[in-house]
């Protein structure tokens, strides 16, 4: 991949992990069981973590904007976590817990010029993402056009590694949003999004039990694939499989070029210069799992 889509597709593999501790730092979950959730598994916190900026929201909502994740795993949590703690609450929580992964993570770099002038720079990416006028929901409000407008709408911290992680997160949930567009106009439903995305090694499907699909489901979604010609009897992608889903990454990159766009080519290249030393430290912490449905480093 070169051009636009590999500039695009690198600052998705910077910020990634930038937003990602919230989701497995040790702080994040002794913020989670302040709140009250469950914190012997992740996925309480997990559900509420990412799912507060769309205020309180039922099952069907998560299921619609997470998208790969099975609905009968989502009824598990949601909307149960918001009688543990409503989303204003978990919306504090969840930038205390950004900050002490932070300052765990970075040290007192967090408070130098490097970090803000990173935070400037992916901020102006970030406010280039936003959906349409008066997309997006308050804590509590209405149900959003997607995870990339919600999290546009909140207020931006006044602290320039938190503003970095906001701008990291909503830059993420915007791909994702045009991730979701790109698998539903490719025809591929959530289950098959992951069985062929696995069909062309981007994880082992052991990694994508994570997202709740019985065994059964996984099966059925397997033989649609195998009757449209997608994958091979092994579960492996068939050329037209890989053409496919190479159509959908690129389409990705497509949707999330906006903002890199308004940045300029400049901006762009010190932002990731910036985030170099913080992306190997976070990586060689050993916080984030190895291998990621994501499939990160893979495609």
């Amino acid at each position: 991949m070169t051009g636009e889509p590999a500039r695009v597709r690198q600052m998705w593999h910077l910020l990634e992990p930038l937003h990602a501790v919230l989701y497995y730092a040790p702080g994040a979950f002794e913020e989670a069981a302040v709140l009250g959730y469950d914190t012997e598994e992740r996925w309480s916190s997990y559900f509420a973590w990412r799912a507060a900026p769309l205020g309180a929201v039922g099952a069907a909502e998560v299921v619609r904007t997470f998208h790969s994740f099975a609905p009968a795993m989502v009824d598990g949590y949601v909307p149960g976590i918001w009688a543990t703690a409503a989303p204003d609450a978990v919306l504090a929580a969840r930038l205390r817990a950004v900050d002490r992964a932070y300052r765990a993570l970075f040290g007192d770099r967090v408070e130098g010029p490097e970090f803000a002038e990173a935070a400037a720079l992916a901020r102006r990416a970030a406010e280039a993402a936003r959906g349409p006028q008066g997309a997006g929901a308050a804590p509590g409000g209405q149900v959003s056009d997607g995870m990339g407008p919600a999290n546009s709408a909140l207020p931006w911290p006044e602290t320039p590694h938190l503003a970095l992680w906001q701008a990291a997160t909503v830059l993420r949930e915007h791909r994702g949003d045009g991730h979701v567009a790109a698998l539903t106009e490719a025809g591929l439903d959530p289950v098959e999004s992951l069985v062929s995305f696995a069909a062309v090694g981007a994880a082992r499907p052991e990694v994508f039990a994570s997202r709740g699909w019985r065994t059964e489901e996984w099966g059925a979604a397997r033989q649609r694939l195998q009757e449209r010609g997608l994958l091979a009897a092994d579960g492996t992608a068939t050329d037209a499989g890989r053409e496919l889903r190479a159509k959908v990454e690129l389409r990705t990159d497509e949707e999330a070029a906006a903002p890199w766009r308004a940045l300029g080519e400049p901006g762009r290249e010190r932002l990731a210069e910036l985030l170099g030393e913080p992306w190997l430290e976070v990586i060689g912490s050993g916080m984030l799992p190895a291998e990621n449905t994501l499939g990160i480093g893979k495609v």
